[in-house]
């Protein structure tokens, strides 16, 4: 169940985050404030449920960060056709390791 409330928060965080860019844009627009809030307040709330399901905070923080920074990159592509070059794409496939051996390495053999 932990890890269910981390992708909720994970969802929930980059929502926020992308919508930072209508909040914050040239043509900002009021309602985006009210969603960036609950994301960031309900991400923080689902993060604290997955902890309290038992998942270890240097995992869970790590998942959440690393798979935030990585969708964030893709959406900001994607949606606001911000550049993404091949460096880039190499750190994000970096991040995706690294969080990975974190998993890993937490299990205990």
């Amino acid at each position: 169940m932990g890890y269910l409330y981390l992708a909720a928060a994970i969802v929930s965080e980059v929502i926020a985050t992308s919508f930072l860019k209508f909040a914050s844009g040239p043509k900002n627009v009021w309602w985006a404030y009210i969603i960036v809030a609950v994301g960031y307040v309900l991400s923080f709330v689902l993060l604290s449920l997955t902890l309290r399901a038992g998942v270890p905070l240097g995992i869970a923080y790590a998942i959440w960060a690393g798979a935030g920074v990585v969708v964030v990159a893709i959406i900001s592509w994607l949606v606001f056709h911000e550049s993404l070059t091949w460096q880039q794409i190499v750190g994000m496939v970096l991040v995706i390791g690294g969080v990975g051996l974190l998993e890993l390495g937490a299990h205990k053999m």
